[in-house]
């Protein structure tokens, strides 16, 4: 598997957001720091997923930057990127290994040790943990697990254990305390008026 990047922007299709603006201003900042996770919203069509999904992966391939596909493997593929993610709804982790191959990047979403084991086992090469704290920016959610789920998370497993939700430069000292490897954002570069400048605050809150 390719080296992990700590910062891991999620891309935000929501009216009103510039998915591939932000990622032009995130990318010579972070560079091979910078895990691109292509999501689109649940109605978006295949073919618009595949079209983002493939100016993500050129943008990044200049940087070194990763970049995978949310929850949509067939995209992952067709579009060239270096592997996916699934969550709790999404393929099996273990079916999800097999559609992507055994050496391409594969991110499973977990909130307890056990089911985090499980994906490790089942083929999960990191874990996103969350959600940390309260966002708005997916629905649906459980409530946040703080940084003390992420410590339990990340003491039950040897893989990066990267925490989101409502993630902020000001969170991520505690998290990386407890045991995060690195972050994943939506909302704090997506709704950024300098996502260059967020994006550096970002890593430096991680590096230091």
């Amino acid at each position: 598997m390719p080296s992990l990047g700590r910062l891991h922007l999620i891309t935000d299709t929501r009216p009103g957001r510039d998915p591939l603006g932000v990622l032009r201003a995130a990318l010579p900042v972070a560079r091979a720091e910078l895990v691109v996770q292509v999501r689109v919203t649940d109605d978006a069509t295949d073919r618009e997923a595949y079209e983002l999904a493939r100016a993500a992966v050129a943008l990044c391939r200049p940087y070194g930057a990763t970049c995978l596909v949310n929850d949509r493997l067939h995209v992952a593929l067709a579009a060239g990127a270096a592997g996916g993610h699934v969550g709790a709804d999404d393929l099996p982790v273990e079916a999800a290994r097999r559609v992507l191959g055994p050496t391409a990047v594969l991110g499973a979403t977990a909130r307890e040790p056990d089911t985090a084991a499980a994906a490790v086992a089942a083929g999960a090469g990191y874990l996103g943990v969350g959600p940390c704290h309260a966002t708005d920016t997916k629905t649906g959610l459980p409530d946040p697990i703080g940084p003390a789920g992420v410590r339990a998370v990340a003491r039950a497993v040897s893989v990066p254990v990267i925490a989101i939700g409502g993630v902020t430069a000001a969170t991520v000292p505690a998290l990386r305390a407890a045991g995060a490897y690195g972050v994943a954002v939506v909302g704090a570069l997506s709704a950024a008026t300098d996502p260059a400048r967020a994006t550096a605050e970002l890593i430096e809150s991680l590096t230091c």
